[in-house]
């Protein structure tokens, strides 16, 4: 299977080339302001949702939700991400990504706020309105980077939005559980504390919006989806893997603890010692990628080391803080590879924008199955050893995945 160039790519100068080196240098720097309201849009991509895998004891004692319902809980952003991530490269070129991005901020305050009321429709239905905002957030964040930034500095400004939203991440998990035990409103309230930096978020992105131009306005070119390039797919099974891993994990490593009779409290810090080391994974990641274009191999062994987690969880359960290690070692590289694969393997921000929709809407969908489906082998089994196992085995799946996406090549180019 071999990608076609649309007349996007064929219009964009190929990375590397004297013209692309030309048009790079050509960008403006990359400014502080820009930088930061990067790194606050990213510290709004899992913040609402990591806290839920903490809270999720208290959710389904509270509500009376099974596993297989508290598993329909966490997967539903997933399926969410899945059917919303197709809209937003057809919506931002008609609409502008700044002015998009404001719009999903807004929407993202609302779900947040709906989720937290004392209703179990409302625990539902907020959780799909703010996934939805989510979702347009994780793509239209690859295209803004492709647009605004220098190729030579796109893995790092990825590395540090990566950074601040695995650290978000681990604070909401690590200080849910103890918020629900202390505030009024209980778990409810644990839910809500991540909407001041939605507020942020929305009045630093503001600004932004005057310039930003429709680009059906100004006549550019609508990238389509690059259904038939190799390298897509890949970069797209790559995403959907390592989010399947890790969204199963943030849902259940504090179940899986609790039931092995860990309190609730210290399963929730331990998610939250997984997300640091997550972190300091995807910030290290840079220094070892610098000058590499071939990046297989380190795709590759990084989900080698998420599925050795698992297997620890499964073979030494009392080695809990091994296995949290190993998974965000390789975890947090596999993030950091899977969000710079979607801008470096387009040739255009308009190219990035349809192979991040394609990747986040396909990607997430094989993610969605992941909490989902342990939920479910849990309530039939009554154990996690087999739910576990099949998490390694997807470990070593992502790792051939990786390794096809991991090549130095565009999707814009034959890709055989």
């Amino acid at each position: 299977m071999s990608a076609q160039p649309s007349s996007a790519s064929r219009q964009q100068p190929v990375s590397g080339s004297p013209v692309a080196d030309r048009a790079d240098t050509a960008r403006p720097a990359v400014s502080v302001g820009l930088v930061v309201a990067i790194c606050l849009v990213a510290a709004n991509l899992r913040t609402t949702l990591t806290g839920v895998g903490a809270l999720l004891p208290e959710i389904e004692r509270g509500s009376g939700l099974t596993s297989s319902w508290g598993g329909l809980l966490s997967t539903l952003p997933l399926l969410t991400f899945a059917a919303t991530s197709p809209l937003v490269a057809r919506a931002s070129h008609r609409l502008g990504s700044a002015r998009l991005l404001v719009a999903a901020l807004g929407v993202l305050a609302v779900g947040t706020v709906v989720r937290s009321l004392p209703s179990v429709i409302c625990l539902f239905a907020g959780t799909v309105i703010l996934s939805a905002a989510i979702a347009f957030g994780n793509v239209l964040l690859p295209a803004l980077i492709r647009r605004n930034v220098p190729a030579h500095r796109i893995q790092g400004v990825s590395a540090l939005y990566v950074t601040v939203m695995g650290l978000m991440a681990a604070v909401s998990s690590g200080i849910s559980a103890p918020l629900a035990h202390t505030v009024p409103g209980s778990w409810h309230t644990a839910l809500a504390w991540g909407v001041a930096f939605t507020v942020a978020a929305f009045l630093a992105w503001l600004p932004r919006m005057r310039g930003d131009k429709p680009q059906a306005s100004t006549g550019g070119t609508h990238s389509p989806v690059p259904w038939r390039s190799r390298v897509a797919w890949q970069v797209t099974f790559f995403m959907g893997l390592q989010s399947l891993a890790f969204y199963t994990a943030v849902a259940w490593l504090p179940s899986i603890l609790v039931d092995r009779g860990t309190s609730s409290t210290t399963a929730g810090w331990m998610l939250f010692y997984y997300q640091v080391v997550s972190l300091a994974a995807s910030s290290l990641l840079p220094l070892l990628t610098r000058g590499r274009h071939d990046q297989r191999w380190i795709a590759a062994g990084a989900s080698v080391l998420v599925a050795a987690g698992f297997t620890v969880l499964v073979a030494a359960p009392a080695l809990s803080v091994v296995a949290c290690t190993l998974l965000g070692l390789g975890g947090g590289a596999c993030l950091v590879l899977a969000l710079t694969f979607q801008s470096q393997r387009a040739g255009s921000s308009g190219e990035a924008a349809a192979l991040a929709g394609m990747a986040q809407s396909i990607g997430y969908l094989v993610a969605a199955a992941g909490p989902l489906l342990l939920g479910i082998l849990h309530d039939t089994t009554d154990s996690w050893t087999l739910p576990l196992t099949v998490l390694a085995v997807l470990g070593i799946a992502t790792a051939v995945a990786g390794h096809g996406a991991g090549r130095d090549r565009h999707i814009g180019r034959a890709s055989g």
